[in-house]
């Protein structure tokens, strides 16, 4: 029990209630079975988030069930609202997304009965506020993410390039150049930039970027207000259209994360949009381009424009139907520790959520390039997740269904920005 209620009963007086609210510690049973969602096997992640888990099983002498999720955020999404309006017990602890805090509230444990203020201090304040909903503390940051954009500095140098692109039109212009060359070689399946674009969330970020790039603004701002109907955001879509068959492969309007870095980590492209998480991966000691790349902010759109990378990330929520609360936050406080996070960046270049291990020498010397995140992290946009609330996914199902047609050339850019905003303001209303 929180020691705020113990005192609250005694009516002590509202300073010593603040002074003596502490986190007091909890017994947990030992010999009982979590069950955890946890990490896709989209990379590395999966696997090493089940050998951590049982780590933590062995330690505390329970049992760790690790239960299967899809690849893609969307369905993982409709996976866990399944289990939540069933009030399932079956799931104790969730992995999730950035965006989701405004869905799961009402089925999540408020964490605040495991964390001090000054145990949350040690955190991001920003995504502990976007996981903080009327007051609960949905979820705690398990790792953040920004998108950015990736480049063979190898094949930079040998087309006469010193720099990454500053622009979409640069990278237009480097990406095609290089692409022809790499072709005319010999490379017949050589590609200039690939990037995420199935009609899933994973387009929704990239659009989300190409807009805000184009000073074409948020889709929806803070105040409920939608923007996304305004030249700028047309401009965008349109641009990201001409890539299509001319740097991209046609087929780029199927790929999920894993399918554009299968791609760019065998050596056959260019430019990579992608997560930090592809970083590792490609310096792998059996990756063909292991040492031959870097990362850099994303372009802009013009001059003119501004950088962008969607902030993403993923959290960690006690279900509310769990039969275990106090050991599955147990498992949660256990895998947001320092230490792992630690261990996390270190093994698999995924990038903390407590800003003291981006002094850490360790987790530099091995990602050299967390050095740059906080340019990338400064320049990050938001989805339009808080304002929808519990409504995110149908504003999202749309961004991402008419981005894909545009790509797919079934629409225009400005007939999708329509078709956005009349779902925006229906959500609204």
């Amino acid at each position: 029990m929180n020691a705020s209620h113990l005192i609250g009963r005694c009516f002590a007086p509202k300073f010593l209630l603040a002074a003596l609210a502490v986190v007091l510690p909890v017994t947990l049973q030992a010999g009982v079975t979590i069950r955890i969602l946890g990490d896709s096997d989209v990379g590395a992640g999966g696997k090493w988030m089940r050998a951590v888990c049982q780590e933590w099983a062995k330690k505390t002498g329970n049992t760790l069930e690790y239960v299967n999720r899809p690849k893609d955020a969307s369905d993982t999404l409709r996976q866990c609202q399944q289990n939540w309006a069933a009030h399932s017990p079956d799931v104790d602890v969730y992995m999730i997304d950035v965006i989701w805090p405004g869905i799961a509230a009402p089925h999540a444990v408020d964490l605040k009965k495991y964390y001090t203020d000054a145990d949350l201090k040690q955190f991001f304040p920003r995504i502990v506020e976007n996981n903080t909903v009327k007051g609960k503390l949905v979820s705690i940051p398990y790792f953040t993410d920004a998108g950015l954009l990736y480049y063979r500095t190898d094949l930079l140098k040998k087309y006469g390039y010193s720099d990454p692109p500053k622009t979409w039109e640069e990278l237009a212009e480097m990406a095609k150049k290089i692409q022809d060359g790499e072709r005319k070689d010999g490379k017949n399946d050589f590609q200039g930039f690939v990037f995420e674009g199935t009609a899933s969330e994973s387009i929704t970020c990239n659009a989300v970027e190409w807009i805000y790039s184009f000073n074409g603004g948020s889709v929806i701002d803070p105040d409920g207000k939608v923007t996304i109907n305004n030249p700028n955001a047309v401009k965008a879509l349109d641009n990201a259209k001409s890539w299509i068959g001319t740097i991209s492969p046609k087929d780029v309007t199927t790929y999920g994360e894993d399918d554009a870095r299968n791609v760019w980590q065998q050596g056959n492209a260019a430019f990579m949009r992608n997560w930090p998480y592809a970083y590792s991966l490609g310096q792998a000691s059996d990756s063909p381009i292991a040492n031959k790349f870097d990362v850099s902010v994303l372009p802009k759109g013009g001059d003119s424009g501004k950088n962008a990378a969607a902030l993403g990330g993923w959290n960690l929520m006690v279900a509310s139907y769990s039969k275990n609360p106090d050991v599955a936050a147990d498992l949660v406080k256990f895998l947001a520790s320092p230490e792992i996070q630690k261990r996390h960046a270190v093994d698999i270049s995924l990038l903390p959520t407590r800003p003291e291990l981006y002094k850490d020498s360790e987790v530099i010397g091995k990602n050299p390039f967390f050095a740059k995140m906080l340019d990338v992290l400064n320049n990050a946009v938001s989805r339009p997740s808080t304002v929808t609330g519990s409504d995110y996914g149908q504003i999202s199902a749309a961004i991402y269904q008419n981005a894909n047609k545009v790509l797919n050339g079934g629409e225009s850019g400005q007939d999708a920005v329509v078709n956005i905003e009349r779902v925006g303001k229906q959500i609204l209303q």
